[in-house]
């Protein structure tokens, strides 16, 4: 898990190069062209997309991990609460192997409130738990990039 601010992205180069092809897009002027429709940056390697969503109670919310591709999550307008576990201490419930999604239930090891501002890289390790409300249900908007660092 990275957890840090959108200024700092460059700093963190170096781990994968398909990872290194999203965060050289953490600028504002990328982030700001990234709407609902898949913008992709190397085929289905490196990709980002625009969700906009309301923000729910903890109990509707679950886990979700990948394996071959990790995430990350800018967030642009509103706060979510954010917690990160490893897939192994949680109960799995779904998977669609094909989507490389897979959710689980449980309690996490780290919370943190993500906010304009703020960017998380969560790797196939760190299953995460996301659109947690802060304060009540709030309307978040967020770019979430898709990288494959595994086949």
């Amino acid at each position: 898990m990275i957890y840090a601010k959108h200024k700092d992205a460059s700093a963190y180069r170096g781990i994968h190069p398909n990872l290194d092809l999203a965060l050289e897009r953490i600028t504002p002027e990328f982030l700001a062209s990234v709407g609902p429709e898949r913008v992709e940056i190397k085929g289905g390697d490196v990709y980002a997309t625009r969700f906009t969503y309301e923000t729910v109670p903890a109990e509707e919310s679950f886990f979700e991990a990948h394996r071959k591709y990790l995430d990350i999550h800018i967030m642009m307008e509103g706060s979510e609460g954010v917690e990160i576990a490893p897939p192994e201490v949680l109960s799995e419930f779904d998977r669609v192997e094909a989507n490389d999604f897979y959710a689980y239930r449980g309690e996490g090891d780290y919370k943190l409130i993500l906010s304009p501002g703020d960017f998380l890289v969560v790797f196939p390790s760190d299953a995460h738990r996301i659109k947690m409300q802060v304060d009540g249900p709030r309307t978040v908007s967020k770019v979430v990039f898709k990288v494959k660092i595994y086949d």
